[in-house]
């Protein structure tokens, strides 16, 4: 256990937080735009994209917001996250389009034929002014074997309503939709247990 700070020490400390408080409540003050609705994208060859943005869709339930969620690429699984948010009844809308990841299902037109499926529901959330967040989960992916047209998404994107927010994932994102984006992160691997020999696991992988 460390030693209790003496008095200047805890002076000095109190001296320090009052002076980062001041620089940091000046910065919030020059922030001008009260809301807006976000692109937000999640990209990188790093675990947690989408789980980062199903964490948000949890903080927008919280306050009782309506949510969907349309997946791209992955197969019709059952996840725990779509179980979890069952619980949260009319203000989730969640499609699972795609059919498994390219390697699985080997046939171009059958990737791209749900691709579409998917991007018709998506282009339907885009125009929801009521839609507080919409996740377009993969969408990168599909983006990046040319599933989908990209002028035609960027154009979506930029007419829906003013304050809807949506996030994409998947890896290898556009730069012109990184261009467009209002936040993008990218998840790095920096050690991963798959490369140890372990498989994907209930509460962790899905």
């Amino acid at each position: 256990m460390s030693e209790p700070p003496t008095d200047t020490e805890a002076e000095r400390h109190r001296a320090e937080m009052a002076k980062l408080k001041a620089l940091q409540d000046a910065e919030v003050a020059r922030k001008t735009i009260k809301r807006k609705g976000l692109l937000i994208v999640y990209t990188g060859n790093g675990k947690g994209k989408s789980t980062a943005a199903f964490g948000m869709m949890l903080r927008m339930l919280g306050h009782k917001r309506r949510v969907a969620v349309v997946q791209f690429i992955k197969g019709k699984w059952k996840t725990g996250e779509r179980a979890a948010v069952a619980a949260f009844g009319n203000l989730v809308e969640w499609y699972t389009m795609g059919e498994g990841f390219t390697w699985e299902t080997q046939d171009r037109a059958r990737d791209i034929a749900a691709c579409e499926r998917g991007w018709e529901i998506a282009a339907r959330l885009l125009s929801d002014p009521d839609l507080a967040l919409l996740i377009l989960d993969e969408l990168n992916i599909a983006l990046r074997y040319d599933y989908l047209a990209l002028d035609t998404v960027l154009a979506a994107l930029a007419a829906r309503p003013p304050t809807q927010h949506v996030i994409i994932t998947g890896r290898n994102a556009k730069p012109e939709l990184i261009a467009a984006a209002d936040t993008v992160t990218e998840m790095v691997e920096v050690k991963h247990h798959f490369a140890a020999g372990v498989r994907a696991q209930i509460g962790i992988e899905f």
